[in-house]
């Protein structure tokens, strides 16, 4: 859907970069790398955006560092989007609405940190959750998202975890 309304790929990426997760920043040669692009093409969307107001940018010593602007009026709308896009709100819906006894979903890995890997790495708090029915509605969800979900489950928060993003339930 996202990949249909805007015709730039490298567009495309940055937002995922930083709409998944708010504290996500990046800059130039960084994000070049990580999207295997060229930093020609990257300069140009990072200053679209900019210019747009949707990213914000700031010198950390040599280097510019970009995020999300929290600010911008579509800030909300921009992260719905790129949830929709992603389909962490279907995940949301179809697997842990339906378990009944979920405290948290924590997304973590490649998707906290913005990055379309196509696997959903995401971390379960709460007690007795039906695995054989959590089974099920990964298959169901991961039909419906067109993304491989792989799914930790822990009766009580992990004390460490790198690159997480809260979902509501």
């Amino acid at each position: 859907m996202l990949d249909i309304l805007i015709t730039s790929k490298t567009r495309v990426k940055l937002l995922i970069k930083f709409f998944t997760h708010e504290a996500n920043r990046g800059y130039l040669r960084g994000l070049a790398e990580e999207f295997n692009e060229s930093t020609n093409s990257v300069r140009v969307e990072l200053n679209r955006l900019s210019e747009a107001g949707i990213l914000v940018s700031e010198h950390e010593g040599n280097t510019k560092s970009y995020a999300a602007n929290r600010k911008h009026p579509l800030f909300h709308e921009m992260k719905s989007l790129v949830a929709k896009y992603l389909g962490l709100d279907r995940l949301v819906e179809v697997v842990i609405n339906k378990l009944g006894n979920v405290e948290k979903a924590i997304v973590v890995g490649d998707y906290a940190k913005g990055i379309d890997s196509g696997v959903i790495e995401l971390v379960l708090v709460g007690k007795a959750i039906n695995k054989e029915y959590l089974e099920f509605l990964i298959e169901k969800a991961e039909a419906k998202i067109n993304r491989k979900v792989k799914v930790a489950i822990y009766e009580e928060e992990p004390t460490e975890m790198n690159g997480m993003l809260l979902l509501s339930i």
